[in-house]
């Protein structure tokens, strides 16, 4: 059974609380790309979505049998599963007991993982390679343009 590969990440605007996402996914010969766009929402926000919808459209294309590799710059979500028994340990609180931020992804994201063989891989952000493709580059790309697209279109 051939695995999934998938590079993802996710992009936003401070200043306009809009985010970008987007994941490109190999499945077998056929490249494909997810992407999208969400107001209200932060950097880690988008991160986390950009996961979660890959794992959405495996789910639902009936391939949660094929291991997953993900290729992702972000620390955030590749330190989640490493987090996981202290925030399930302290049902997702805080010291101050206030929920943790993006309590609602970050349960979504493990009732996503623990249906699928899934491997996380942290990448260097944006690099520059100077021969071959740089797929994390170009998926921060796809993830940006989400973002300008949509301020292009409430300007």
């Amino acid at each position: 059974m051939k695995s999934i590969t998938v590079y993802t990440d996710g992009s936003c605007n401070h200043a306009h609380r809009t985010g970008g996402w987007a994941a490109i996914l190999f499945i077998g010969n056929q490249k494909l790309v997810l992407k999208g766009k969400e107001q209200d929402t932060t950097h880690q926000r988008m991160e986390l979505t950009a996961v979660l919808k890959m794992l959405d459209y495996v789910e639902h294309n009936h391939l949660l049998t094929r291991p997953i590799q993900v290729y992702t710059d972000s620390q955030y979500v590749v330190n989640l599963q490493k987090r996981r028994a202290n925030l399930v340990g302290k049902s997702f609180l805080t010291k101050r007991s206030l929920a943790v931020a993006n309590v609602d992804l970050v349960r979504e994201f493990f009732t996503a993982i623990d249906k699928v063989t899934i491997e996380f891989t942290k990448v260097h952000a944006h690099k520059r390679v100077p021969s071959g493709e740089n797929l994390n580059r170009d998926v921060d790309k796809l993830a940006r343009a989400e973002v300008r697209e949509y301020l292009r279109t409430v300007r």
